[in-house]
């Protein structure tokens, strides 16, 4: 039968989603569990693979498995064998035919910026960092402008595997919440570091260093070049993966604001 997990973490006490020869995946953390509660090797797949430091509210994957156990248990015994910065929220037996990847209709991430003159302390690692003042009106206007169908080469790393640069971007927008600005972003897929590269350069447009327009500029010159350099991996969160509701899972989004 094939289950359907649904799991948050703390990204950096990870290197990546990915398992790696060192075991310091979230994968690798996930597998070995499961291992032990179904008696044989099991491997996972994701929804989506998230980078060193990126954290997850809401994290999808599936796995298959003969060993017959009731949900609250696969969700017990998981998390009795994880480390307490990963853990299990859910688990649901699903259809076969279910892919927590191939099935995933859209994506959704946050980015938590703290704009202040001195870096944090207490969120240290989990929120991103600029020293000064940000025209959020600006940003606001600056990143209407990528909505819709486009290559987003500009914001695409170079090690990017991706068959195309061409992704929908269905949502944007930018909240402020006292020192900290919440980044906002839904598409049917998203870029390696592409979440990471908007907000960099939406922060250009933000210090006044270039005005809103800039960012159709980049998009059509479709040059990684030409954009802000990355942003640091602490504030990014995936924060939902939406399917179809013939799969019937439980709730697959969560918002940074809800804490």
């Amino acid at each position: 039968m094939k289950i359907a997990l649904g799991l948050e973490y703390d990204g950096k006490h990870f290197c990546g989603w990915q398992s790696q020869t060192n075991g310091c995946g979230v994968q690798d953390a996930l597998e070995a569990s499961l291992a032990h509660m179904a008696g044989h090797p099991v491997r996972v797949h994701a929804a989506g693979r998230t980078d060193t430091g990126v954290h997850a509210l809401i994290q999808v994957v599936h796995f298959e498995t003969e060993t017959e156990r009731p949900e609250n248990a696969w969700i017990r015994g998981i998390n009795a064998h994880l480390p307490p910065v990963l853990r299990v929220r859910w688990a649901q037996q699903v259809d076969t035919e279910f892919h927590a990847r191939f099935s995933a209709e859209r994506r959704s991430y946050q980015y938590l910026l703290q704009v202040s003159p001195v870096a944090p302390a207490l969120l240290h690692g989990k929120v991103g960092w600029y020293h000064r003042p940000l025209d959020l009106a600006l940003m606001r206007e600056a990143a209407a402008h990528l909505l819709g169908e486009h290559d987003f080469s500009a914001f695409r790393a170079a090690e990017c595997q991706a068959k195309s640069p061409i992704k929908h971007l269905q949502h944007a927008n930018i909240v402020q919440l006292g020192e900290l600005m919440l980044f906002e972003f839904s598409a049917n897929a998203f870029l390696h570091h592409m979440v990471r590269n908007l907000v960099g350069s939406l922060v250009y447009v933000g210090k006044g260093e270039h005005p809103p327009s800039w960012i159709l500029h980049l998009l059509q010159a479709k040059d990684r070049a030409q954009a802000a350099p990355t942003f640091a991996p602490d504030g990014l969160y995936l924060t939902g993966v939406h399917y179809d509701p013939k799969w019937g899972l439980p709730v697959c989004a969560r918002s940074l604001q809800s804490y």
